[in-house]
């Protein structure tokens, strides 16, 4: 069968002020008609360039297309003029961005957006137009389509605002539909939602998709085929089975293993080092610096592509015939072997933090509330990591920022080590509790540099007395976070995303504090990345015995570097339990659809798993329903579910707030 869409020695440049960045360096991609390719790889590794390149949206300015060919229904996409190119453009080919909301138009209504690609392409009336809008809001899972055609963007919430702009692409029934991380911002619940969502569409139209992503997971759900990218090229190409069962690049081993599922145990295996620099990338492989199974070849000569199977090629000298033969799967075994999480005796250890009906309430302009944090009791042990996941909104950060003392509650205690926190005596407890948030570009001060970013706490308390010392400190601090003593005369913008995450850690490390809360702070990183960072928390816990609040909505992770977890919904904890018990019985529903959503990085149990996928969105923390919270989206819920749920231990160390646990 002819591929709808053929790419062939694609290279991709942008001229900046300091030079020459090679993006994409001889792709070589295929989609046949109604497959799904999913494009997978770290941040930088010319995914979404790729993706742009195909819909001819690179920036004119300066960014150019060195060589290759773009073959789309038998056109070359890179010899069409403007105009032409247009015409193709959102009838043929659509996309689906990955932040909805600066996908879409904010002084317009959504039902206009939807229907103006489909008016100019497909020569609509009003009346015909309008139809197809509440038709595709229909398709796209929209509830209301006759009111919702007619609101703005910033009505929706995000997943429902990401349905919008499925049903944007889709207008004009386009044979290749390109998502480019349109899951990456989403809760796990709306994750399952949208990607359900996808496979109906393309069984119902037999569209060609493209998903680029670096959640395994993910591409096991929706995948037939994958391509790995990286440093701009492709490194490995198979089915989805090829790929997750017979990995043959040692790129893809360390992604596969570098992402835990909910029974991983032991330290996670990360990729060692960085990506390459693409404006000066190796001779070579370009992979060769981190890879431990190197030859010599590797940093002379590019490998070319070997045919592993009439489905699947990978480019490593590792598969020449001369090679030696490295069995991956019992290498990786070698290094976990052994390798257990720390089995701490929660129940003798001391509490060092006991919450008590804590309420964050904001008053709002219109003289409404919104519950934000709406009567929760916590107790947190000291060494332990408590693990704390819900849907964005759920008030999850809210309550590690009241606990921090950023916030006064509105209602409530919090005593910290058998004291009382309050406004007059929180300066007293900054020193012992501190944070890592979930932006490391945002909290770190653009204009300082490390040095001084670092030794910002310890300043404030006057912990250093001289310079000498200071400095001494903050190279001491690099070093335990895995950063080199030079990088503290560096400034924020000339580290990756990952370093400038461990240059937060050392910062919080600082004052000796006792109590870390931990805001999201793997969520922007890439999945090699997100290992190192989180072997790094785990180890200095066990050297330091420092306590974490690990707020997240990655439950695997959760999982994987706790020992206990809450399940937080709408302002209240529904459920909390140790880990491992949380995870082979869930009590509440909630729980029980959070972890039937996660994306597990193996097709063959991926695309027969059963999930509970949540209708409808998160109330509103302004008007929250009464009673149990969780009924208006609870498949169990009946009349009884109007009054409040006892927050009751269902057996030792679990807690659950249900009629019907």
């Amino acid at each position: 069968m002819e591929p709808l869409l053929s790419i062939k020695n694609l290279h991709v440049s942008f001229q900046t002020y300091a030079g020459k960045v090679k993006a994409v360096r001889g792709a070589d991609i295929s989609v046949k008609k109604g497959e799904t390719l999913a494009i997978v790889g770290e941040s930088g590794s010319g995914k979404s360039v790729t993706a742009k390149a195909i819909m001819g949206l690179l920036p004119v300015q300066n960014a150019s297309i060195d060589d290759g060919q773009i073959e789309f229904s038998g056109k070359d996409l890179l010899t069409l003029k403007k105009r032409e190119m247009q015409k193709v453009r959102g009838s043929e080919i659509a996309m689906i961005f990955q932040d909805p909301m600066t996908a879409l138009n904010p002084t317009m209504k959504v039902g206009k957006q939807v229907i103006e690609s489909a008016i100019k392409h497909r020569k609509l009336g009003k009346k015909e137009s309008i139809e197809l809008a509440l038709d595709l809001f229909r398709l796209v899972g929209l509830p209301n389509p006759e009111a919702r055609i007619n609101q703005y963007p910033h009505e929706f919430s995000g997943g429902m605002r990401q349905r919008v702009v499925i049903a944007m692409a889709l207008a004009c029934n386009p044979k290749l539909l390109i998502a480019d991380e349109p899951t990456t911002a989403l809760d796990v619940t709306i994750q399952a939602q949208i990607l359900d969502l996808l496979k109906r569409i393309q069984k119902k139209t037999g569209t060609s998709i493209i998903f680029i992503t670096h959640d395994l997971g993910v591409v096991a759900n929706v995948a037939d085929s994958v391509a790995v990218m990286y440093a701009g090229k492709i490194v490995e190409k198979g089915t989805a089975e090829e790929i997750f069962h017979h990995p043959s690049h040692p790129y893809n081993w360390g992604l596969l293993k570098s992402m835990p599922t909910l029974n991983t145990k032991g330290e996670l295996y990360s990729i060692p080092g960085s990506p390459p620099d693409m404006m000066d990338p190796p001779k070579g492989d370009a992979f060769a610096p981190r890879n431990e199974f190197a030859l010599a070849i590797d940093y002379d000569e590019e490998p070319p592509m070997f045919q592993i199977s009439d489905t699947h090629t990978a480019a490593s000298w590792l598969l020449h015939p001369q090679a030696p033969k490295i069995e991956f799967n019992q290498h990786i075994n070698e290094i976990i072997t052994g390798q257990t999480t720390d089995q701490k005796n929660a129940a003798n250890r001391q509490i060092l933090v006991k919450v008590r009906n804590l309420k964050k309430h904001f008053p709002l302009k219109s003289k409404q509330i919104l519950k934000a944090v709406d009567g929760i009791d916590l107790e947190i042990k000291k060494g332990e990591t408590l693990g704390l996941v819900g849907e964005s909104g759920c008030g999850k950060s809210t309550a590690g920022r009241t606990l921090l003392g950023l916030y006064e509650p509105t209602e409530g205690e919090i005593i910290y080590d058998n004291v009382r926190l309050t406004q007059k005596n929180k300066k007293n407890f900054t020193q012992k509790i501190q944070m890592i948030f979930q932006d490391p570009y945002a909290s770190l001060d653009p204009r300082k540099k490390v040095e001084d970013i670092i030794a910002e706490g310890l300043d404030i308390h006057q912990l250093m007395e001289s310079k000498q010392v200071r400095r001494k400190r903050v190279e001491e601090l690099l070093k335990i976070v895995g950063l080199q003593a030079d990088h503290a005369s560096r400034y924020p913008h000339e580290f990756s995303g990952g370093q400038r995450q461990r240059i937060g850690i050392a910062r919080a490390l600082a004052v000796e504090p006792e109590l870390i809360i931990a805001d999201e702070p793997i969520s922007a990183l890439d999945v090699s990345i997100q290992a190192q960072v989180v072997n790094l928390l785990m180890q200095l816990q066990k050297e330091r015995d420092l306590t974490f609040l690990f707020i997240a909505h990655d439950l695997s992770m959760v999982k994987y570097i706790s020992d206990r977890i809450g399940v937080m919904y709408l302002g209240g904890i529904v459920e909390l339990a140790e880990a491992d018990e949380l995870n082979n019985n869930p009590l509440h529903p909630y729980t029980q659809s959070l972890l039937s959503a996660i994306p597990m990085p193996d097709p063959a149990i991926e695309k027969k798993r059963e999930r509970i996928i949540l209708q409808g969105d998160l109330p509103s923390p302004i008007s929250p329903p009464t009673g149990c919270r969780f009924r208006t989206r609870c498949p169990l819920a009946t009349e009884l579910c109007i009054e409040m749920p006892e927050w009751r231990e269902v057996e030792e160390e679990h807690w659950v707030a249900c009629h019907y646990a």
